[in-house]
């Protein structure tokens, strides 16, 4: 009896350990990108430079957005590494808030690349959706495909009788809400679907860009540039599909290391969520010479210290290069 005694209490300990680390990886790491992106997200509130541009609109709902993921998927980490139980009524606004921000990200990517193949095969007269001051009706569509997915899919599914909604505690995962397998099927249909037609859009328009790059006497380092900005959206598209390798690379860990499943899991949250979430945006901000600039100078505190004449300034050409 003392010798089951000290096993659990050496597993309890264990387990209360495991739990500190990875909060402490979690939390500030989460911590360091809302730090960037605040920067970012006042960079563009204090140059209207940026405001005026839709790609540059459509970067900083990108950035809104995947702070939305990352907060709801840490939100929704902390509670069930807590083991902290509530009614489903409350747990599925945070899992269709993440669900939702997920399948938004590839959405805006390939918006983002026909962004960029209006913008070079458009240049003087660009489509009315397309311009700055129209852009947001693309972003509520967006939203409005985003949402209506992931409402379907926790509507069509059969509910426990012996779960109460509104008073039956629950771990909140998804696969206490999402457990039939018609739900299942459904999410695997509808995510093969959304990163099958943003692949073919971004394909689409990185061959059109090239095509016309070269027709193009005048201006080829614009075309050129924005060729290798959708080549990026392509690089994006992969880290977020990343998320779908979490069952195989389960499979292959649990045989061929010790860890305990929560562990394993939390490996896999980390590395294939957590990390290509936080360096999808800022590789695509950072690349950018003038938000680079700009960035640069707020954070070193320097920003109101320089003159206008040397404050950073929207290049006419693209800034990525």
């Amino acid at each position: 009896m003392q010798n089951l005694t000290e096993l659990t209490s050496n597993a309890t300990s264990h387990r209360s350990f495991s739990v500190i680390i990875k909060v402490c990886v979690v939390i500030p790491f989460f911590c360091v990108f809302l730090c960037c992106v605040v920067v970012m997200l006042r960079i563009f509130a204090t140059n209207r430079h940026f405001l005026d541009t839709s790609r540059y609109i459509l970067f900083a709902y990108m950035l809104n957005n995947d702070t939305l993921q990352l907060f709801s998927s840490v939100i929704l980490f902390l509670l069930v590494i807590g083991r902290v139980k509530f009614a489903i009524v409350y747990c599925v606004p945070l899992l269709l808030l993440s669900t939702s921000t997920f399948m938004n990200t590839p959405l805006i990517l390939a918006t983002m690349s026909l962004e960029r193949y209006v913008a070079i095969l458009y240049p003087l007269q660009r489509p009315a959706p397309w311009r700055s001051d129209r852009i947001w009706i693309i972003i509520l569509f967006i939203w409005f495909l985003s949402f209506s997915f992931p409402m379907i899919e926790y509507t069509m599914g059969e509910r426990n009788p012996a779960v109460d909604i509104l008073s039956t505690p629950v771990l909140c995962k998804p696969t206490y809400i999402n457990s039939s397998p018609i739900q299942i099927l459904f999410q695997a249909a509808v995510n093969i679907l959304f990163f099958a037609v943003v692949s073919v859009v971004i394909l689409f328009t990185y061959i059109k860009i090239m095509l016309q790059t070269r027709k193009m006497r005048q201006n080829k380092v614009s075309a050129s540039k924005a060729m290798h900005t959708v080549l990026l959206h392509g690089f994006q598209l992969l880290l977020c599909m990343l998320a779908f390798t979490l069952p195989i690379t389960e499979r292959i860990l649990v045989p061929h290391v010790s860890w305990q499943p929560e562990d394993i899991s939390f490996f896999n949250y980390f590395s294939f969520i957590l990390i290509p979430r936080f360096l999808s945006p800022l590789i695509y901000g950072f690349r950018d010479q003038t938000l680079r600039d700009c960035f640069g100078r707020t954070f070193l505190c320097c920003s109101n210290k320089v003159r206008p004449s040397v404050r950073c300034k929207l290049q006419n050409n693209l800034p990525v290069s």
